[in-house]
């Protein structure tokens, strides 16, 4: 019964700012990777950027030096501070979690409903 919710899309101007966060809660033991992904009309869903309980993030060339993702192990959340957006950003965001629920449970992905970013022209 893990949830994940994300929150901080909105519509902004291309070359704008937007932070998104995403908060786990319900039955956790440990998180292994947090990260977010996103999805754009007619396309796979693609990583964006993950990153581990060390610190030690992954991002998407396509990206790299306009986003940082960073997390707070003790609070379960998980943030993406996304600058000089560009319309190719547009897409639906979801957070990604993959943990073990209970000390029984195996590691497994969960995934929040999504937040909506759109970059205009």
């Amino acid at each position: 019964q893990v949830r994940l919710e994300e929150s901080g899309g909105g519509l902004v101007q291309a070359g704008g700012s937007l932070r998104l966060s995403c908060v786990a809660s319900g039955s956790i033991f440990s998180i292994n990777v947090m990260g977010w992904y996103r999805q754009a009309p007619g396309k796979q869903r693609e990583l964006v950027a993950v990153i581990t309980s060390g610190g030690r993030a992954n991002y998407a060339d396509s990206v790299k030096g306009r986003f940082t993702i960073d997390r707070d192990n003790a609070k379960n959340t998980v943030s993406l501070q996304m600058n000089s957006l560009k319309p190719e950003d547009t897409a639906v965001h979801y957070c990604n979690a993959n943990l073990r629920a209970t000390v029984i449970s195996a590691l497994y992905d969960y995934w929040g409903q999504g937040t909506q970013v759109t970059v205009s022209s």
